[in-house]
């Protein structure tokens, strides 16, 4: 089997590459084609483990639409920022260094090999891949030794499509002036465009077509409107989380900082989507509420530093305020470890050397070290012993007395720690509240009253039909799927 293969860029970053191409992918799974999506470089802190390691989490959902388990050949090169210059870099699911990012980019040309070798693997399985750039290929200084745009789709041969975002404005501008700043042969593999997250009457914007089209050359594929089903879908970026992705509900109130280099934040989605759950995202710059009943540290890349980060914002006197006060704190992942007595890394295995004081509210103590922990898990908790499963994506080794309360069992081993009075909790699972009797009898030991109506994995999937189905309508699907070419 030899597949075809389309290319979605964007004009610039967050213009919905990623939830373009999972609509794509779960519009060829229900046409009976075997798709599968691919992302040569991806620069993102939300992963997702899987066999082999870890993958972006946009790249998981997109191989969910698909209807597939997410592998490591879907994005084989993942840009893990540790700082605001330096970034873990993981090929084929593995750690293989850590650098600035101007070594990164001088040596960007090493990393085609192994994104080469996992593309080829999946165009003699598949029979469509639908590949995403990375941020925009109007980025010309960075176009030698490109992997991520058109120095990919050059290599291999891909037409192109590029994605515009009227919500951000200026969006003839951004996709003439693309044209403008491309190599010739580069913008001979654009086969067309499509506008996304348009508010209103699509045919209100059928003369900005026609300009670009007139301007370009390129083609329309069509308008897609502002989909209120992406919502419901895990997130990549967390620049999404500033725009409050979703209305606050009403009930039990949960407040989580935003974290400067926050991890696996979609671990909040289910909370998010509770009808009896009030969540709430604090920025920077701002107190966590007092009346808060819950206070959730979620995951980071970057323990030391974001701990810094977290004592910047004032946000360490907030929470040791509210636990003195009888709230509940939970921490997950990075959070657990800022929970406990100390965490020292000698060796920068996370980021920053150093040591530091933690926020001493589990008794428990994190050694960093080389070894990453990445593999998917599944158990019981061993209060309520309700099933869940999920994954790990850590570095460290968190012990102490709290330990001795640990949260779950997970295949014969414990995990987490609980303080004395059972209000302070920290684990490494990620993703527990995806399981609907798990999170249910957690919200109501933390509160909530009554017996909730989300279910979780449905609420995912409709959204995915939802999201296909607003694609579809929206744009000339056959025509863009017929654009889709062998690659080289």
């Amino acid at each position: 089997m030899a597949a075809s293969g389309l290319m979605i860029q964007g004009t610039g970053s967050d213009v919905g590459k990623s939830l373009i191409a999972a609509a794509l992918c779960r519009i060829a799974h229900r046409r009976g084609i075997a798709a599968a999506p691919f992302k040569p470089q991806n620069m993102s802190n939300n992963a997702a483990a899987c066999a082999g390691g870890e993958i972006g989490r946009a790249q998981a959902l997109q191989a969910q639409a698909a209807g597939l388990e997410p592998e490591v050949d879907f994005n084989p090169v993942l840009l893990k920022p540790e700082s605001d210059r330096r970034a873990q870099v993981v090929v084929q699911g593995q750690i293989a260094d850590s650098m600035s990012a101007a070594d990164y980019i001088a040596g960007r040309d090493l990393r085609m090999s192994a994104v080469l070798d996992s593309f080829s693997r999946l165009v003699n399985t598949y029979e469509l891949i639908i590949v995403e750039g990375a941020g925009s290929p109007a980025e010309v200084n960075l176009r030698a030794g490109d992997i991520a745009n058109m120095g990919f789709a050059r290599q291999v041969g891909l037409p192109v499509c590029l994605v515009g975002d009227i919500d951000k404005g200026g969006v003839i501008a951004s996709l003439v002036g693309t044209q403008a700043v491309l190599d010739r042969e580069d913008a001979a593999l654009v086969c067309g465009f499509l506008i996304n997250k348009f508010r209103g009457d699509p045919r209100l914007f059928d003369d900005g077509l026609a300009a670009i089209e007139s301007r370009t050359g390129w083609r329309s594929f069509g308008v897609v409107p502002w989909l209120r089903c992406a919502a419901d879908l895990p997130a990549e970026d967390a620049v999404v989380l500033e725009r409050g992705r979703r209305d606050a509900g009403t009930g039990l109130k949960i407040v989580a900082p935003m974290l400067s280099r926050m991890a696996n934040f979609d671990d909040a989605d289910p909370l998010r989507m509770e009808p009896g759950v009030d969540f709430r995202w604090v920025p920077p710059g701002r107190a966590l509420p007092r009346d808060a009943d819950v206070v959730i540290l979620f995951g980071t890349k970057s323990t030391l530093g974001e701990l810094a980060f977290l004592r910047a914002q004032g946000w360490d006197h907030d929470i040791l305020a509210h636990a003195r006060a009888g709230g509940r704190v939970l921490g997950l992942c990075g959070g657990f470890q800022m929970l406990g007595r100390s965490i020292t890394d000698d060796t920068g295995a996370d980021g920053r050397a150093g040591q530091a004081d933690g926020l001493g509210l589990l008794d428990v103590d994190t050694d960093m070290s080389s070894a990453k922990t990445v593999h998917s898990v599944q158990g019981h908790c061993l209060r309520s012993h309700l099933p869940v499963s999920g994954y790990e994506i850590h570095v460290g080794r968190t012990i102490g007395r709290d330990c001795a309360r640990p949260l779950f069992n997970l295949e014969g081993r414990t995990d987490g720690a609980r303080s004395a009075d059972g209000l302070v909790e920290g684990s490494y699972l990620h993703g527990m509240f995806t399981h609907d009797d798990f999170r249910q009898d957690w919200l109501r030991q933390a509160g909530t009253e009554g017996r909730s109506t989300l279910a979780y994995g449905a609420a995912v999937e409709a959204a995915l039909e939802a999201l296909a189905d607003g694609v579809e309508e929206a744009l000339d699907i056959d025509g863009l799927l017929a654009c889709a070419a062998r690659p080289r």
